[in-house]
């Protein structure tokens, strides 16, 4: 009997992990989407449809797209036009999900950025982004 359930509880376990791996693989497609979507904006020079894909913190936090726009040609200027884009690994972090992604500007210079993403219920959204510092890039 002990035997019975030792093997019913390694089948719940391997079934319950599949079903998170599998939310999380549709989870990754959904915020790979939502960042290369947000990258063709930019690239297109359309501010304001990049704005749309960022969480409601940051769209209070700059208060307009252009505003947005500015913060990122500033502090960001590899987003607006890379000439590479890799997905990198995704993470847990509590409501939230960590995505690295690999870009390559326009000279040639890589960059490592982690994308915080929350889901708004309908969506995926961008609630923050910090440029890995390269010290942590091979953590």
């Amino acid at each position: 009997m002990r035997h019975l359930w030792r093997a019913l509880l390694l089948v719940l376990a391997l079934v319950a992990g599949g079903m998170v791996a599998a939310q999380q693989e549709d989870a990754s497609k959904g915020i790979q989407s939502v960042i290369s979507a947000q990258i063709e904006a930019f690239r297109g020079d359309d501010v304001d449809q990049a704005f749309r894909y960022a969480a409601d913190n940051i769209q209070q936090m700059f208060g307009t797209a252009e505003n947005f726009g500015v913060m990122v040609k500033r502090g960001y200027p590899m987003v607006q036009s890379p000439a590479e884009v890799r997905f990198g690994a995704l993470r847990a972090d509590g409501d939230a999900l960590w995505q690295r992604v690999l870009m390559r500007d326009a000279q040639g210079v890589v960059h490592m950025l982690a994308y915080r993403m929350v889901n708004d219920g309908d969506d995926w959204r961008i609630s923050a982004v910090y440029l890995v510092p390269a010290e942590e890039v091979g953590a």
